[in-house]
């Protein structure tokens, strides 16, 4: 490729044909402020934090999307460039409600960052401020006007990635917003609550519904035996909020974390996610077997099933009928757990640890009930599990690690474990089809096909003689195509894993939240956090669900075999078509 040459602060540097000047200092360790530029999402140029000076050029110039030209010499950080970041950054702020204390992205916001970086510490422009909306009525996200910047990094990311094009501006000027159609709830639209804008936000402009308090009560109450499950996911992010590197794995810390917050039990959803591959590969058996409705889609990820449920309610009949894994964790727990322990299944109190804001209106969901309980009764994000261990003066760093409590259900296979990935649940299931299909041992259990976050995957893979299509896709714009084909009948796949968010769950919506300074440097933070978890696979003693021998005694003393009558009380569920309802 032909490559460039020019000046940046005296120093002489090459760049290619399409590169931006930031993208050249970056490489070239110089470091441009930015706000709303979002590295492969949100390339505007809005915010003009990241302006430099072009010799030649009539103003200052945005370098997110300035083309480098030859001999072009930038200065990105001399007196004029220097004044008007600065004011840039005070108009900002002059709108913003500097509720910073009391924020819950205090001490993680790009704007405070960028506002001590700058020395911004006077309000240079008082006055008026965009009346505001809050918007706390849908289960997982909360919106809060008085603290967007209107960058638009939200609105790429639902748009672009999701597909969906919930957030966008509204009214013009002074009165600009950005939020759903006639400023209206995320509740009453076809949001999947994925929480990708969340993770996205430069601020706390958007955030989780916090439900930490609502634990700590129930922590306190004797009359409750509260029960925690920690998904696969969260300990590949978890370390990431007491400033440990990208992707560390952390299962057991975490899990000493929480004994020492008063738990009565701590269970791995990974147990769940063999019991999830024990139902849900018998359930593609059984379809592929008996001309069953194909393709079969997965079901585990809360966010991808409010999207079809709006978008291709005619496709329902191809979801597989199970459970996520923590749903029915929380069915078994207060059946088969509550039996043994002679608990009356009211005072059991199931708390969720999830890397997905989705999952916080999973447990509302009137199919996730049984005679008026629910399976779940809280979900915390790993972003609330750390502040939650910060609350009890824990230091994490320092703690010894432990293991899961081991009666009746702590034992996992790798396979549950990643299930915390894009194509985890897809190669987890082939381990065990294939050898409840073949009757054969399965000597390499990677399925290496099933791996990695570009694109969509797909694969055939021969078992007993049948060519199974699979396909893997991660976030709805790359969902969407899927299932256009089934519904034109035009599909070839057998079997689809979806998950909502890009990457699966390690990039949940409720996962630890970082900086757009480091995306935008390549770091592939989805990369890091999958790696973490294919390491303890590798390091399991069973990887494949059906070994579990817990699984086993579960089946042998309470339900009776996979997708019996009593799984499918307790294990399946259905599914309802969506309409937006804005009030």
């Amino acid at each position: 490729m032909e490559q460039i040459n020019l000046r940046i602060n005296g120093k002489e540097v090459q760049g290619s044909v399409g590169e931006t000047i930031l993208e050249v200092a970056t490489r070239n360790h110089i470091k441009i402020p930015t706000l709303c530029f979002l590295k492969n999402c949100n390339q505007t140029g809005a915010c003009r934090v990241c302006v430099v000076d072009v010799k030649g050029a009539r103003s200052l110039v945005a370098s997110c999307m300035y083309p480098i030209s030859e001999g072009m010499e930038v200065n990105t950080h001399n007196k004029k460039v220097l004044e008007a970041r600065r004011n840039t950054v005070e108009l900002i702020l002059s709108n913003h409600s500097k509720n910073c204390l009391s924020c819950i992205r205090n001490q993680n916001c790009e704007l405070q960052s960028l506002s001590k970086e700058l020395s911004v510490r006077d309000n240079m422009y008082e006055g008026e401020k965009t009346k505001l909306t809050y918007d706390d009525v849908s289960t997982g996200i909360v919106r809060d006007t008085s603290k967007c910047i209107l960058c638009g990094r939200c609105v790429s990311t639902c748009s672009q990635v999701q597909g969906l094009g919930i957030l966008n501006y509204m009214h013009r000027g002074f009165e600009t917003k950005v939020g759903p159609v006639l400023d209206a709830s995320m509740h009453d639209v076809n949001c999947m609550q994925c929480g990708q804008c969340i993770v996205n936000c430069p601020t706390g402009a958007l955030s989780e519904k916090t439900h930490i308090h609502e634990v700590i009560q129930v922590l306190n109450n004797p009359s409750k035996y509260v029960i925690v499950q920690t998904a696969p996911a969260v300990r590949a992010s978890l370390g990431e909020e007491f400033d440990m590197p990208i992707g560390t794995r952390v299962t057991g810390k975490m899990v000493s974390a929480l004994k020492e917050i008063g738990f009565d039990r701590v269970y791995d959803t990974n147990f769940a996610a063999d019991l999830t591959i024990m139902e849900e590969g018998t359930e593609f058996i059984d379809r592929i077997s008996n001309q069953g409705v194909l393709p079969m889609i997965t079901s585990c990820s809360p966010g991808w099933i409010r999207y079809i449920e709006y978008e291709y309610p005619e496709l329902l009949e191809h979801l597989s009928s199970c459970k996520s894994p923590h749903m029915m964790f929380g069915a078994i727990l207060k059946s088969a757990f509550a039996q043994r322990h002679n608990i009356d299944p009211k005072n059991i109190y199931v708390v969720s640890i999830m890397p997905c804001t989705a999952k916080k209106f999973e447990i509302t969901r009137e199919e996730m009930k049984r005679d008026g309980i629910a399976d779940v009764d809280c979900v915390l994000t790993t972003r609330e599990l750390g502040q939650l261990i910060k609350v009890y003066g824990i230091d994490f760093g320092s703690l010894e690690e432990t293991s899961f409590d081991q009666d009746m259900f702590g034992e996992y296979s790798g396979a549950g474990v990643i299930f915390g990935t894009s194509g985890g649940v897809m190669e987890a299931a082939l381990r065990t089809v294939y050898e409840v299909l073949t009757k054969e041992e399965l000597k390499n259990v990677d399925f290496v096909a099933c791996r990695g976050t570009e694109g969509i995957k797909e694969a055939t893979i021969a078992i007993n003689g049948i060519d199974v299509n699979i396909a893997i896709a991660h976030s709805m714009a790359l969902a969407k195509p899927l299932l256009e084909e089934i519904k034109q009948g035009t599909s070839k796949y057998h079997f689809i894993e979806i998950m909502g968010c890009p990457g699966g769950c390690i990039n949940g919506g409720g996962q630890s939240i970082i900086p757009a300074s480091i995306k935008n440097l390549g770091i592939d933070h989805k990369k890091l956090r999958a790696q973490a978890l294919y390491e303890e696979d590798s390091l399991s003693k069973i990887r494949k669900s059906h070994e579990n021998t817990q699984i086993k005694e579960l089946y042998e003393t309470f339900l009776g075999e996979p997708n019996s009558h009593k799984a499918h009380e307790l294990l399946h569920t259905t599914y309802v078509p969506r309409t937006i309802s804005i009030k």
